[in-house]
């Protein structure tokens, strides 16, 4: 049963609160401990298990396959070593040209602004990436002020993380406000799963900040499942509707999560009712602890060309691989 007086939470009072003790976690959802406790505290140590109490309340109880726990709950295969599978799939270390700057395709940069998330994520591509050595401190705005200044085809900035939806109000306004006065810049994009997890944060100061800039906002969602969309989270999307902002979904298809044309109609379906745009499907970026998630190429045009069949095309999804180096991510449909 969801509980709705916590839903109401200020989102700063649910983050501060989030469950990260594995032990917890299996007793909250009445499972084995036998069973799951040694290899999820075994690999919790490794990147440590972070969920919000909101999200664990949609998780079904007695049920280990459950596909929004198998996202979270830390798992023994994460610790297996395999071939291929590394720290830095996607080369982001060559692309980082200043702290905080990740310029790896021509017209727009990601700015991390914060190494933290409100979830963590079991096949996260940047579960090794070296925050702490990267994020920007104020005395390095000027720096990427002139770099973006350097570049007069950058017109479009990427604030990423972690999860730029993590810090307050007050910090995010200040990025924003800084970015306002390089008029270069048109496109601020926020890539973010943290309202998925936590749709609290989605408030009314939020939403007045995004509103209110003078450049176009565009919010990129992380929803891999339809069950990740319940009423209420679908309620605070809605709030943003507005002609300045545009709300797009990026999911990765998983074993065991997503891994059915079925699933990801639905997501789709779903994510219409909430305003959102399905707009990117990837596979599994090859990084090191997440390999019992990828899936064979084949199955996944299988399934791609059965997700076709059954949605508009305005509910596809755009099958893609991020590539190290290339210019653009990389169509798959017919050749993944």
């Amino acid at each position: 049963m969801i509980n709705y007086l916590y839903q109401e939470q200020n989102w700063k009072t649910q983050l501060s609160d989030l469950i990260t003790d594995p032990e917890e976690l299996l007793d909250i959802l009445n499972l084995s401990k036998d069973q799951l406790l040694s290899g999820s505290l075994l690999a919790s140590k490794a990147f440590k298990l972070r969920v919000p109490r909101h999200f664990v309340e949609k998780i079904k109880k007695e049920d280990p396959l459950d596909p929004l726990l198998l996202q979270i709950l830390p798992h023994h295969l994460e610790l297996e070593e395999h071939d291929g599978y590394v720290v830095d799939p996607l080369g982001e270390e060559e692309a980082n040209q200043l702290p905080g700057v990740l310029h790896k395709y021509k017209s727009r940069f990601l700015l991390t602004i914060t190494g933290a998330c409100a979830v963590h994520c079991r096949y996260c591509f940047r579960r090794h990436f070296p925050y702490q050595e990267n994020l920007p401190k104020s005395q390095d705005w000027l720096n990427i002020k002139t770099y973006i200044e350097s570049h007069p085809e950058i017109n479009e900035i990427i604030l990423s993380g972690g999860d730029p939806l993590t810090i307050s109000n007050e910090k995010l306004s200040l990025w924003i406000e800084r970015l306002e006065t390089i008029q270069q810049i048109k496109i601020l994009r926020i890539h973010s799963r943290t309202p998925i997890v936590l749709p609290s944060r989605i408030d009314n100061e939020l939403t007045k900040i995004l509103k209110k800039s003078r450049m176009r906002i565009i919010l990129v969602l992380h929803s891999n499942h339809p069950n990740e969309l319940d009423d209420f989270t679908i309620e605070k999307f809605k709030s943003l509707l507005h002609p300045n902002i545009m709300l797009f979904n990026q999911a990765v298809m998983l074993k065991g999560v997503n891994d059915s044309a079925q699933t990801l109609v639905k997501l789709s379906y779903r994510l219409f009712e909430a305003h959102i745009t399905p707009y990117y499907l990837h596979v599994l970026d090859k990084v090191k602890g997440a390999h019992h998630f990828d899936l064979d190429s084949e199955y996944v045009d299988d399934i791609y060309t059965e997700v076709l069949a059954n949605l508009p095309g305005y509910l596809v999804p755009k099958l893609v691989r991020e590539i190290a180096g290339e210019p653009n991510k990389t169509p798959l449909y017919g050749k993944s």
